[in-house]
């Protein structure tokens, strides 16, 4: 029997479960962020809570991790996701962390409550984590993070988590032109409020269900204020290790600290250290130097595994695979608002151009699944069934002539070359195109230089990692004026049905929301995007503890290495 003082929205999720209309898994990720306790939400439902793989009992040595080593500077900007945070996360932690089944827990938070209009979370912090130099983590320390990451002088992605939630916009004068402009505040004094020295809480405009997972947003790392937001070698962090070296495109290098106040818990992340220290190494660009570094145990896994690289990892019986199914996929991205891609025709019939199906084994080489050019995959739990956009030919040429392009356009698409398989789908889809009479010019450029001008170049071919809810995609990506929003698209239908959808609790009418954002995608939206990508890699079996999450994280705190 539910207790008086249950939040009356998981009882309704209860309720949901018995009569059908959710499946165990949901109710789990939702119950959980709703601040059902893990164990409590596992039982109800039959289950126990999954556990972390566990360490060998070896304790340790160094562990050495093919990558790319970034800049990592400003964490609050952060935009590499497999390679940026996972050296930063050994250092700094998280409130929260989502799992790979997408079931978020407490991490440096020891709970949080929603109110029943979910317009305000509390968050209750842990009381005995501690910074390396031995000062206490507090609300304070929360506090000064949250207000970093909702400046928009600062340009963190957070911000498009939370604008509808926590910000509005207000005049701001005129620019050069005479026209008006606006700026983003905090929408009430208040809306993020320290209650006491371990109590902090969000008081939003609108109901919000996912703000647990927001919170393990990868720029959302907890910092320690006195660095002022800058991270490098030894900086002060709550993580069970601190950065020793950070050479930016050759090696990032972490040890583990004498006393990680987690150290012993048997919670989902482990306890640990077990190592005595984790090496970043840089790999370049090149798919083939990851096959001869793991073949030459130079390094004992990869952070990020291309499906180029799969046959021969697969073939060296000392490695272990490791996958998990993903929303993480590349976009052909138009910049909206640039010629010719600011004519919706022109969009739609570079869409109508491509075989999606194709992808999956040009691209992905089998280990993928279908997209439908709306970025919401099916394996996310508040996707919206829409149909597949075949390819049609004669339909794409019709609105290209009817766009003033009877005879096709010219064009340049940009493309990084440090994920293969981005390059693979590029150089197929460009082929593709030619039947239409769009004639593209493939222009691959070294990684570091395509994150510099991501968001810039008119047609560009961007990665973008799987997140636990599509919403938290599409307000990352398409709402309105926030930073990662790389095409320039602005539709304020959109962006009103993505702040309702946010709020919304019930799975079916969520889903009737989600479905109509990805429509409007579908058919006025500026990308195409052909196939998800399954997220994989591969260890050295010697490496015990790791579990292949789908945003492709790091936990090094529970890995270990065999004697």
């Amino acid at each position: 029997m539910p207790s008086e003082n249950e939040n009356p929205n998981i009882r309704l999720l209860k309720k949901e479960l018995a009569e059908g209309r959710i499946d165990r898994r949901e109710f789990l990720r939702f119950a959980t962020l709703l601040g059902m306790a893990v164990p409590a939400a596992y039982a109800f439902v039959g289950e126990r809570p999954i556990r972390p793989a566990a360490a060998a009992s070896a304790q340790g040595g160094t562990l050495r991790l093919g990558t790319r080593v970034k800049s990592l500077e400003n964490p609050a900007t952060y935009s590499w996701g497999g390679y940026d945070s996972n050296v930063t996360r050994q250092v700094c932690e998280y409130l929260t962390l989502t799992d790979r089944d997408n079931v978020t827990h407490p991490y440096l938070l020891e709970k949080w409550d929603a109110s029943p209009d979910l317009k305000t979370w509390t968050l209750s912090l842990r009381r005995n984590v501690k910074w390396h130099n031995g000062e206490d983590f507090t609300a304070d320390d929360v506090l000064w993070n949250l207000k970093r990451l909702t400046d928009p002088a600062v340009g963190s992605s957070f911000i498009g988590l939370v604008q509808d939630f926590l910000l509005k916009s207000v005049p701001n004068g005129t620019d050069k032109a005479g026209k008006p402009e606006t700026k983003l505040v905090w929408w009430d004094a208040n809306a993020i409020e320290k209650v006491d020295s371990h109590t902090i809480r969000l008081n939003g405009r609108v109901p919000q269900v996912a703000i647990p997972e927001y919170l393990f947003h990868y720029p959302a790392l907890m910092l320690y204020p006195g660095d002022k937001g800058v991270f490098g070698a030894g900086s002060q962090g709550t993580g069970a290790f601190t950065m020793t070296d950070y050479q930016i495109g050759k090696i990032a290098a972490v040890r583990a600290v004498k006393t990680y106040w987690a150290t012993g818990e048997t919670t989902s992340w482990g306890g640990g250290p077990y190592l005595d220290e984790i090496q970043f190494i840089d790999l370049g660009d090149n798919m083939a130097t990851g096959i001869s570094a793991m073949a030459s145990h130079q390094v004992d896994g990869l952070v990020v595994t291309d499906p180029s690289q799969a046959p021969a990892l697969q073939a060296m019986p000392s490695f272990q695979l490791y996958k998990v199914g993903s929303a993480q996929c590349a976009v052909l991205r138009f910049h909206v608002d640039l010629k010719p891609w600011d004519n919706a025709n022109v969009r739609m019939a570079m869409r109508l151009g491509l075989e999606n199906a194709a992808f999956i084994e040009l691209a992905l080489r089998g280990l993928g699944t279908l997209g439908q050019d709306c970025h919401v995959a099916p394996v996310l739990p508040d996707y919206g069934k829409v149909p597949d956009i075949d390819r049609n030919v004669a339909k794409a040429k019709e609105l290209l002539k009817e766009a003033g392009f009877p005879n096709g356009f010219d064009t340049e698409l940009a493309v990084p070359s440090d994920i293969g398989w981005i390059v693979a789908q590029c150089q197929a889809a460009v082929e593709q195109w030619k039947a239409i009479g769009a004639r593209v010019k493939l222009n691959v450029m070294p990684g570091a230089e395509y994150w510099d001008v991501w968001t810039k170049v008119p047609f560009g071919c961007t990665i973008w990692y799987h997140r636990p809810l599509g919403v938290m995609l599409l307000n990352l990506a398409y709402r309105t004026g926030v930073p990662w929003n790389e095409s320039g698209y602005s539709n304020p239908e959109f962006d009103q049905l993505l702040n309702q959808a946010g709020g919304i609790l019930q799975s079916g009418k969520r889903r009737e929301v989600m479905q109509k954002l990805q429509e409007i995608l579908q058919q006025d939206g500026p990308m195409a995007q052909p196939v998800f990508a399954e997220s994989f890699t591969f260890m050295d079996k010697k490496v015990s503890g790791f579990s292949m999450h789908p945003t492709n994280y790091v936990f090094g705190n529970r890995l270990s290495l065999a004697a």
